[in-house]
């Protein structure tokens, strides 16, 4: 008895000697910052190959003048023009990817023509669109001369089309610049500030879709909770899901909203749309008084047809961001506001 007790002991101690010896290997070796030596000169390559590539075009267009050739040269003979004039002028690679797509679903006559559409993007009538790959736009503007000016007049020009100051952001809207093409320090500055601050732009409250509808709630003078729906959660547990607004309260839901706001498309869509079918038969089951709202929007829905014809069968009624459907929202709460 006494043995195995003594040989505990040590054992203990021997482990105690060891795990300090691991510890301390971790504070004594820290890294601190991990880097693949090979991988950093690789990829300060391609900075550096970026930053001739902009220093070039630079002095290019400081004696010769702004063009639009300057341009095209550059996505047509440099591997990485294209990441050269994103960095130039800010617009990150998804939100270009992203306005593409805009622009191949959208029935707009100024922006087709200024990048001719009509030569390189083939009818769509949006029914599960894909977003394109890097690979194909990379391909596109090496082979076709249409898409490459229509690239070019998207930075020089895209600015000034009504439909993309409608649709597109102010924050990247702006990016859209003459300015930054002519390599103008306010401009470059502007591009370094938004580059920085993009993160924090994109996770405020105050740029999400619900802080809107909170807004519109509160200047009704409506109260509403978020979370769970009483009978829901005593009775349908695994059925059950989190509201985002349920007006007046949780207990005596007589307006529930879910939002849905998409930017891209993904499979999740198709089992979203149909979880909100089992959560409209739930409400018409403890709740048949109340009405069940839908704020569906983002192009991620427009280009999904199909799954957005089985989302919105499970609202009473749908709205959108648009400044319209806003609107109509409001009067919709307003009339909510006189029944009680």
């Amino acid at each position: 008895m006494y043995k195995r007790v003594k040989d505990k002991y040590k054992q203990m101690a021997f482990d105690n000697l060891d795990n300090d010896k691991k510890f301390k290997t971790v504070i004594d070796k820290n890294t601190f910052y991990f880097y693949n030596p090979v991988f950093q000169e690789k990829y300060e390559s391609y900075i550096n190959s970026l930053n001739e590539t902009l220093l070039v075009l630079k002095n290019k267009i400081e004696t010769e003048g702004l063009k639009k050739e300057f341009f095209e040269t550059l996505l047509l003979d440099k591997e990485n023009g294209l990441r050269a004039l994103l960095a130039l002028t800010g617009f990150a690679n998804e939100s270009l990817k992203r306005l593409l797509t805009v622009v191949r679903v959208a029935d707009n006559k100024e922006l087709s023509k200024l990048l001719y559409k009509d030569k390189w993007a083939k009818k769509e009538n949006g029914i599960e669109l894909s977003e394109w790959s890097d690979t194909k736009i990379i391909k596109l503007l090496k082979d076709n001369s249409d898409f490459r000016k229509g690239i070019v007049n998207l930075f020089f020009e895209g600015s000034t089309i009504p439909f993309l100051a409608q649709t597109l952001p102010l924050f990247e809207l702006k990016k859209l610049s003459i300015s930054k093409l002519k390599f103008e320090i306010p401009a470059m500055i502007d591009t370094l500030v938004r580059y920085k601050e993009k993160g924090s732009y994109s996770g405020k409250a105050e740029n999400n879709p619900e802080a809107l509808l909170a807004m519109l709630i509160d200047e009704c003078q409506l109260t509403y909770e978020k979370g769970d729906l009483t009978e829901l959660f005593k009775r349908e547990r695994v059925a059950k899901r989190t509201m985002d607004f349920i007006i007046p309260d949780k207990k005596n839901p007589k307006i529930i909203i879910e939002s849905s706001f998409l930017v891209t498309t993904s499979s999740g869509q198709g089992d979203k749309s149909k979880t909100e079918g089992t959560i409209k038969k739930l409400i018409n089951k403890y709740y048949p008084k109340a009405k069940f709202i839908g704020f569906v929007d983002g192009i991620g829905w427009y280009v999904r047809k199909g799954d957005l014809m089985r989302m919105v069968t499970a609202y009473d009624d749908v709205f959108t961001f648009h400044k319209d459907e806003v609107e109509r929202f409001k009067q919709f709460l307003e009339q909510e506001c006189k029944k009680r």
